[in-house]
């Protein structure tokens, strides 16, 4: 069965251009041309499931980035391609910042977009095969903490590279999660790649340029409070009291440093 793609454009010769060519690429599409109705194709009990949402931004109604943060609140993960009109950095971070996993400013070649969609495909696939490897089942629904199908013991026996375990938890890059104890936390594309980075720099001062222009590619000069609101996401996640953190430390004036295994000496800076 082809992927079906969700398309939510209120221009309606765009809607229907890239109904056209997504079709001829062998995917089945649907198009709506606003928040409300693409919320209550998702969200609601109809019984249609979407393997991608082709989202533009500027929407009557509720515009994009709503939509996206509504779904990620009711625990939706559904891989969303962001069309903004908008190349502003500020308005890539609050895509990502409100559970988008790419973006595509217009005007944009089809070619582009096809290629784009293709990705968030194919790491969606890889992300469902391999929670089915390991016990969980794809098509569930899943909450953002909730207990976990294996246990710890088991995880950490299948570590790969893609995985990285720490003060008794694990974290999966592949399958978007963080596993703490018997919870899963899952993770948006984008707070897992910030938390990659951070990891990879471990121990080392990382400034809030240098993560705007390494994870997200933006080169501008750019508000950096999402960075802040991100730490924050990941702190709740990861830290035993968020508030006063161990391993996602503050560093004054310059950023952020992620500490693996802090001695009892350690505090936020």
């Amino acid at each position: 069965m082809s992927a079906k793609v969700l398309i939510v454009e209120d221009e309606k010769h765009l809607a229907d251009g890239l109904r056209f060519n997504l079709k001829a690429e062998g995917y089945s599409v649907e198009t709506v041309g606003d928040g409300e109705a693409a919320l209550a194709l998702l969200t609601g009990e109809s019984e249609e499931r979407f393997a991608a949402v082709v989202l533009d931004v500027m929407l009557p109604g509720i515009d994009g980035f709503a939509v996206a943060d509504a779904l990620r609140r009711k625990e939706q993960f559904v891989p969303i391609l962001m069309l903004t009109a908008r190349n502003r950095p500020e308005d890539v971070l609050r895509g990502f910042e409100s559970g988008a996993d790419d973006y595509l400013p217009k005007p944009f070649e089809l070619a582009i977009l096809v290629a784009r969609l293709r990705g968030l495909l194919r790491r969606s696939e890889w992300s469902r095969n391999h929670q089915s490897a390991n016990g969980t089942q794809p098509d569930e629904p899943r909450e953002a903490e909730t207990k976990a199908s294996v246990t710890f013991e088991r995880r950490a026996r299948e570590l790969t590279e893609d995985v990285f375990t720490f003060d008794g938890k694990v974290i999966d890059f592949g399958a978007l999660e963080i596993l703490v104890g018997e919870r899963v936390v899952r993770l948006t594309l984008m707070e897992a790649e910030l938390l990659r980075y951070l990891i990879k720099h471990e121990g080392r001062a990382v400034s809030r340029k240098a993560m705007l222009e390494d994870v997200w590619g933006l080169r501008e000069d750019t508000d950096t409070r999402a960075i802040d609101n991100f730490i924050v996401r990941l702190r709740r996640y990861i830290e035993d009291e968020p508030s006063r953190p161990a391993h996602l430390l503050t560093v004054r004036g310059v950023g952020y440093r992620f500490i693996a295994a802090p001695s009892a000496t350690i505090v936020d800076q």
